[in-house]
């Protein structure tokens, strides 16, 4: 590979278990202002965005892959299709500084193994962030232990225009956190009213909608063709994003679920990612993804879905296991009623489990657009 100083090289996190044909690729600016990637492979695909939207090239054979000429900013996204030894190669080759990566991505390295992480250097390396979900405590601390240095998580939605509660790196990251409002930001837990109305809410740990006073710079201004969608995310000054959380006594945001993922049973709600995050600190387990079923007598029951890591069997005795491991660290109101073994999850390319499949698959309900969904099926 020729030498990186105008190289640009990113991967978007998504990780199979196929082998990598070549060497990671890289980007560089031609003369003409536009971009050329190199080393594409029959496997590998170029997403590249232009005035907002995206557009793919490839796969395409091995060698060079001119595109051009490119407006500036141009955003280039590559996709890795490797095993989790991918990640780690393409941080340490291309001297990466800001890797930026999916909850899920972070997962499988964790099911890999911290050797893998271990057998790199990564001299140039200084931030670990993740996007796309919640990240669970346990993979927060594990980047210290792969990467010596921990994984900050952060919420925003496409609606808010970028980051809007963070880890950043001036403040002590709480594992499991969102963080705090950035600098201008003003966020709220908000009590919806019967009447349409809302409320502030002053006390800490109290769940409601998380919410976004109004006039922020990358503020959404509607979505097309649904002005009463739009109208009905605000109330007054708030922006309401959905999103169920609570706010701390430091003021730190803890994500609860969506509105329409969290699970009412016998009169608790239950956050599927507070289940998800107990589940993942039984050394058996890789991935986790819960639901709501129904229920006759508590109205819904809790049911999770559980990846296993390389080598685990999954039987009667692991499944007893895991159920009391749940009720250790969660009790018995809160704790999955069945656990079901399962070869993979059904997640979206960035690495989001997709719930609402799971859920459907469960109750023979269509599935919907899986439009999003990885492998398309």
């Amino acid at each position: 590979m020729p030498a990186r100083d105008a190289a640009l090289a990113i991967g978007d996190g998504r990780i199979s278990i196929t082998p990598i044909p070549a060497k990671a690729l890289a980007v560089k600016v031609t003369p003409r202002g536009g971009l050329a990637v190199l080393g594409l492979t029959l496997t590998e695909s170029v997403f590249v965005e232009r005035g907002g939207s995206w557009s793919e090239s490839g796969p395409t054979a091995p060698g060079a892959f001119s595109l051009e000429p490119f407006p500036s900013p141009t955003l280039v996204r590559v996709s890795i299709h490797g095993g989790p030894q991918a990640a780690p190669e393409l941080l340490a080759e291309e001297r990466i500084t800001v890797w930026y990566t999916a909850p899920t991505a972070i997962r499988m390295l964790m099911k890999a193994g911290t050797d893998l992480v271990r057998a790199h250097a990564y001299p140039s390396l200084r931030f670990l962030a993740s996007v796309g979900e919640p990240l669970n405590p346990e993979a927060v601390l594990w980047g210290c232990e792969a990467f010596s240095m921990p994984f900050h998580d952060n919420w925003w939605q496409t609606e808010t225009g970028g980051i809007m509660i963070a880890n950043y790196a001036a403040v002590d990251i709480k594992p499991g956190s969102m963080g705090l409002p950035l600098p201008g930001i003003e966020a709220a837990i908000i009590r919806r009213s019967d009447d349409g109305g809302g409320e502030v809410v002053a006390e800490p740990d109290v769940v409601g909608e998380l919410a976004l006073r109004r006039g922020w710079p990358s503020m959404f201004r509607g979505y097309l063709n649904n002005e009463a969608k739009y109208r009905s995310c605000f109330i007054g000054e708030w922006y309401l994003s959905g999103d169920l959380a609570k706010r701390d006594a430091d003021g730190y945001y803890w994500f609860v679920g969506r509105g329409d993922d969290v699970i009412k049973a016998a009169g608790h709600l239950i956050s599927p990612f507070e289940v998800e995050s107990a589940l993942l600190t039984h050394p058996a387990v890789a991935q986790a993804g819960v639901i709501g079923v129904p229920d006759p007598v508590a109205g819904a029951a809790v049911k999770a879905f559980v990846e296993l890591k390389p080598g685990v069997t999954g039987d009667a005795a692991l499944r007893r296991d895991l159920l009391a491991h749940a009720r250790r660290r969660l009790g018995a109101a809160i704790a999955p009623r069945d656990i079901a073994f399962v070869d993979s999850l059904p997640r979206t390319r960035s690495g989001k489990i997709m719930r609402r499949v799971l859920r459907a698959r469960e109750l023979g309900l269509p599935e919907g657009d899986l439009s999003t969904l990885e492998g398309g099926a």
